[in-house]
């Protein structure tokens, strides 16, 4: 079969129309192949399949489950490739049902010839994306790096103004101006962050021994005062000392915190909790609220991953969760995420108590 770039079929075989039980001229021009697919298939198709044509021009042996018109499913397995025709780009696709494998055989020499023509230029293409991919990285390093001073310069003298007898009116434009740039300088941080764990040899750790009571405290404290309206709650076990970068366990809680307020009940408590083991610290935030989709959870500390949408509508740039798996991992640590309609969200990391003290 052939369908355009966007997926909408042109031309379809008389097999594919009896397994999805369909005629052709129900599906030329007006269903797209992966509308006729699960759920699950349709976001594999849109975040893997669609990429993966657009940067290698093909793709092999990729399990769907078509839907039938009678709401039964057929496994098939698809391959592709990507070219152009009389001007436009499309897709020639070749599909076999998994469980016929003696079909899937005849059929795969049909196309055989087509993948072979671009199973020479697959190499380069990976190469040429691994140097974009760094470039992009590189960039994005030096020109959060260069935005730093002059928002600096402006949060600065914003709050300069603010002492300097100005009208209620632009003492509120000047808050606004100091919370905006704040936002702005916290996103450029998470951005340094990012550049620093993918490019260098992860996010740098100055480890010193600290009391993780005192530390958690102090940033339920600044978070309180930054988001006034949330309840907080924390609750420790077992207060003492541990070596960590008390930095940066300020700012995994506070992107976690941020993530439970952006995605949990906007009319619930958020609960900070701690803990010390002979061995171990232990660090939740838990939330209630609508649960993470199953889908998301394998993949929900990649970085660039949006996650569910919150209650208000709106996402985050998707690096929250990612700099907190890095610095878990910088601690030598790990991260875990339960979600249940019951139970709600917890984020819970695990930490060693103790380690020779030395920048990681």
């Amino acid at each position: 079969m052939q369908t355009d770039a966007h997926g909408l079929i042109r031309r379809v075989n008389h097999l594919f129309c009896k397994w999805v039980g369909q005629d052709a001229t129900e599906l030329i021009g007006k269903r797209k192949i992966q509308e006729l697919f699960t759920m699950g298939g349709r976001i594999f198709h849109q975040t893997h399949w669609v990429p993966l044509m657009q940067m290698q021009h093909s793709v092999s042996e990729v399990k769907f489950d078509l839907v039938k018109k009678d709401g039964n499913t057929v496994p098939i397995v698809l391959n592709g490739i990507c070219h152009e025709q009389d001007g436009a780009i499309v897709h020639d696709l070749a599909a076999f049902v998994a469980r016929d494998r003696d079909l899937y055989e005849r059929e795969i020499l049909a196309t055989g010839k087509r993948l072979a023509e671009v199973a020479a230029t697959t190499a380069r293409l990976e190469e040429a994306a691994k140097d974009r991919a760094l470039f992009a990285e590189q960039m994005l390093g030096i020109v959060s790096h260069d935005l730093r001073n002059p928002l600096a310069v402006v949060e600065m003298s914003a709050l300069g103004l603010l002492g300097a007898g100005v009208t209620p009116e632009q003492t509120v434009a000047l808050e606004r101006i100091g919370r905006a740039t704040e936002r702005a300088s916290r996103l450029i941080r998470e951005l340094l962050d990012f550049t620093q764990a993918r490019i260098g040899s992860g996010l740098a750790v100055q480890l010193k021994p600290v009391n993780l009571t005192v530390v958690i405290n102090e940033c339920v404290d600044e978070l309180r005062q930054a988001f006034p309206e949330t309840v907080l709650r924390y609750s420790c076990e077992d207060d003492g000392q541990c070596e960590a970068d008390a930095d940066r366990l300020i700012q995994l809680v506070g992107n976690l915190v941020t993530n439970a307020i952006a995605y949990g009940a906007p009319d619930r408590a958020i609960t900070i909790a701690s803990s010390i083991t002979a061995d171990t610290c232990t660090i939740s935030v838990h939330n209630e609220g609508q649960p993470i989709p199953p889908l998301l959870l394998a993949e929900l500390f990649q970085p660039m991953t949006r996650g569910h949408q919150g209650p208000d509508g709106k996402r985050s740039v998707g690096l929250g969760l990612y700099i907190v798996r890095e610095i878990a991992k910088a601690h030598h640590g790990q991260v875990s995420v339960i979600s249940t309609v019951d139970e709600g969200t917890m984020f819970t990391v695990h930490l060693p108590r103790f380690l020779a003290t030395q920048e990681i």
